[in-house]
């Protein structure tokens, strides 16, 4: 992946999260889109901008690697410390999650029933035999 993270590399890489397995494909893709709003095409934003449901969402990015956190400190003109927290895509993750696609894929074997495997005469009951 170079240049910008697209909503779909960022959909993928949800879904293919650890802690987001199951999501599904609508609810990825309005996250990821959701998040990308905030970023546009800077590589990191600042905390401040964000609300507390957002600051959630990001959060539970940051536990999936998806996102990381960054603060620098400056002092004021009065001698006091100011913090600013930042929040970064980890574009290394992103790319491995949006590209482990067969992770999340179940294989064809497991998608078979027993019943399928079973000779159609099994479900001839007894007496008509």
């Amino acid at each position: 992946m170079t240049g910008i993270i697209t909503v779909e590399e960022l959909t993928q890489a949800i879904k293919n999260s650890p802690n987001n397995r199951g999501i599904d494909e609508v609810e990825a893709g309005d996250l990821a889109l959701h998040v990308l709003n905030f970023f546009g095409y800077s590589e990191r934003i600042i905390d401040n901008i964000l609300e507390p449901e957002d600051r959630d969402a990001f959060y539970m990015l940051e536990d999936n690697a998806i996102l990381t956190t960054e603060r620098e400190e400056t002092t004021l003109y009065d001698g006091r410390e100011w913090r600013i927290h930042y929040w970064l895509f980890r574009r290394d993750k992103i790319e491995e999650l949006a590209e482990n696609r067969t992770e999340t894929a179940e294989p064809e074997a497991e998608n078979l029933s027993v019943y399928d495997e079973l000779p159609d005469d099994i479900w001839n009951r007894g007496s008509e035999q």
